[in-house]
């Protein structure tokens, strides 16, 4: 795609509908950050082995918002693990012990008409005021372990997310799958989009 090779990768096959599926084969990881990197981890192993590694990854998904709109696609700015938080020994939270990056990693955005926010990953479903503890505009499980994933092997990520909910309590499964046919499309058209660069 672009003269690069591109690993893209997911949660969940809820995600991948039949825009996306037209345009790409994704690592589908499975749901949270543990799982995320290690699917993501593992398949780089691999293709390190056959001397494939990618030159960039692209994890796409899903996401909640209370800022940003709903059905709405946004490049991530930058991600942040939620769930670290060892204050108890020192240290600010979200920073990872003794670790050689910031609690708060950057990414690259290359699509001009897309609209960039910053994520932060953990490994629970937010909604309604749990909110107001997160300073970031969209909320996810899973981009910042495939960030940290790749950078293990040299590799860098692209983030995109799309908004599925946020603005109210979720409402069960439905609350969180009633809008990813629309994310599919608006998905698929970033993926198009990358491929003119």
């Amino acid at each position: 795609m672009g003269g690069q090779r591109t690993l893209f990768v997911m949660a969940t096959e809820h995600e991948y509908g039949a825009h996306l599926r037209a345009r790409c084969r994704p690592l589908v990881t499975g749901v949270g950050p543990i799982e995320a990197a290690a699917a993501t981890a593992m398949c780089l192993a691999r293709l390190e082995g056959q001397g494939a590694l990618p030159d960039r990854i692209v994890s796409l998904g899903s996401a909640g918002s209370r800022r940003c709109r709903l059905g709405e696609v946004y490049q991530v700015a930058s991600v942040s693990w939620r769930d670290m938080d060892a204050s108890a020994l020192g240290f600010a939270k979200g920073v990872t012990p003794f670790s050689d990056h910031p609690a708060r990693l950057p990414l690259a955005t290359p699509l001009p008409d897309v609209p960039i926010a910053t994520l932060s990953t953990g490994a629970d479903i937010v909604t309604g005021a749990r909110y107001d503890a997160i300073d970031a505009d969209l909320v996810d499980m899973e981009t910042f372990a495939v960030v940290r994933a790749a950078a293990r092997f040299g590799v860098p990520v692209i983030g995109w997310r799309g908004v599925s909910d946020g603005p109210d309590e979720l409402d069960g499964l439905s609350g969180w799958t009633a809008l990813l046919a629309v994310l599919d499309e608006r998905l698929a058209a970033a993926v198009d989009a990358l491929a003119t660069l």
